[in-house]
C-alpha cells in the first residue's frame, strides 16, 4: 500500500483561514478508503468561538456526515501540532492516526505541552506522524504573524 499525504488539502484550508484573518491552520479528515470526508480551516474569529479550531471543525463535520459520533480508522491530517483541546477531541472521536505538520512549542499538546496522549486518562491514543510537509506549514504560520507585527 502506498502512502497517500492529504496535508496539501490541509494546506489549502490554513491559506484560507488566513485570507479570513484567522491564524492559518487547516484539516482534513480522510476515510479508511482515501476518500475525503470533511475539511476545515480556524474559524475562531469569524465564529465568535474559541473552540472553532480546524481540527474540532473538521471532525464535527465528518461526524455528522456519516451521522456518528465517532471516527475510528479515520485519519486526520493537520498543518500545526493540535492543542490540548484538539488532543482530546481527537481521542473521543477514536481517529485512528493523526498526521501533523509544524511542532507547536508554544501551544502543542501532543509531543510537547500537555501530551495529552501520554495520560493515563486518555482513553484513545491514535497513531501519530509529524513533520509532514512541516516548512510549508511553519512558513504559512510565520508569515501571516509577521503581516500583523507590520
Amino acid at each position: 500500500m502506498t502512502f497517500r499525504s492529504y496535508m496539501d488539502i490541509a494546506l489549502s484550508e490554513a491559506r484560507a483561514a488566513a485570507a479570513r484573518g484567522e491564524v492559518p491552520v487547516g484539516a482534513v479528515v480522510v476515510d479508511p478508503s482515501g476518500g475525503v470526508i470533511a475539511k476545515a480551516g480556524n474559524r475562531t474569529r469569524e465564529m465568535n468561538d474559541p473552540t472553532a479550531h480546524a481540527e474540532v471543525l473538521a471532525i464535527r463535520a465528518a461526524c455528522s456526515v456519516l451521522g456518528a459520533e465517532r471516527l475510528p480508522g479515520h485519519d486526520l491530517y493537520v498543518t500545526l501540532e493540535p492543542c490540548p483541546m484538539c488532543a482530546g477531541a481527537i481521542s473521543f472521536a477514536r481517529i485512528g492516526r493523526l498526521y501533523y505538520g509544524a511542532g507547536d512549542p508554544k501551544s502543542g499538546g501532543v509531543a510537547q505541552g500537555a501530551r495529552v496522549f501520554d495520560h493515563p486518562q486518555c482513553h484513545h491514543i491514535p497513531e501519530i506522524y509529524d513533520g509532514i510537509a512541516a516548512q510549508d506549514a511553519a512558513d504559512l504560520l510565520k508569515d501571516f504573524f509577521a503581516e500583523r507585527r507590520l
